[in-house]
């Protein structure tokens, strides 16, 4: 005899079955966010410093602002070069591979442009999705990555830096909403 399972017992045994490697399925996602994008995230404007910039002043701006990652565009042509992740600095500070008077360029993280693309998120881009690019280990062409901590959320041609949002946002985020 066939047993059936309502749609909340059959996503609790699916989340709390550990022999399978499945991540949540989309339409619980759905559920989830329920329609919402990026935008609904609120994220706060980016805050991009070059790779010039001592790394004291780029510590102490994150600090006032209470950021996570900064943006590190090129000081002539203004793109998007890379990233400084704030724990990660202040690991390198504590070790002594790098001291508050070398610039953001010692210990910022480069975007791999060789690599090819990758995934554009932007103010209309969907929770889901955003959700999908953190929980992924592979990228939009199927390459192997570590999975991911923060978006940069660009207009859609990657014009301009609009903000950063990170997984605390989602989480956030689904914990505010009723």
């Amino acid at each position: 005899m066939a047993s059936y399972l309502n749609a909340s017992e059959a996503f609790v045994r699916e989340k709390l079955d550990a022999g399978t490697s499945q991540s949540i399925p989309q339409s619980a996602w759905a559920d989830k966010y329920r329609g919402a994008t990026v935008e609904d995230l609120d994220p706060p404007p980016a805050l991009s410093v070059s790779p010039s910039t001592p790394i004291s002043a780029a510590l102490l701006a994150a600090f006032e602002r209470d950021y996570t990652h900064l943006t590190v565009t090129s000081s002539t042509h203004r793109s998007l070069i890379g990233y400084l992740s704030i724990p990660r600095l202040r690991e390198l500070l504590q070790t002594g591979t790098v001291n508050e008077l070398d610039t953001v360029a010692a210990a910022m993280q480069r975007f791999n442009r060789k690599r090819g693309t990758y995934e554009v998120i932007t103010m209309e881009t969907p929770l889901e999705e955003l959700q999908r690019f953190f929980e992924s280990d592979t990228g939009p062409n199927g390459e192997k990555r570590e999975k991911q901590d923060f978006a940069v959320v660009t207009d859609a041609s990657r014009k301009f830096v609009l903000g950063v949002a990170t997984k605390a946002d989602l989480e956030e985020f689904v914990k505010r909403r009723p």
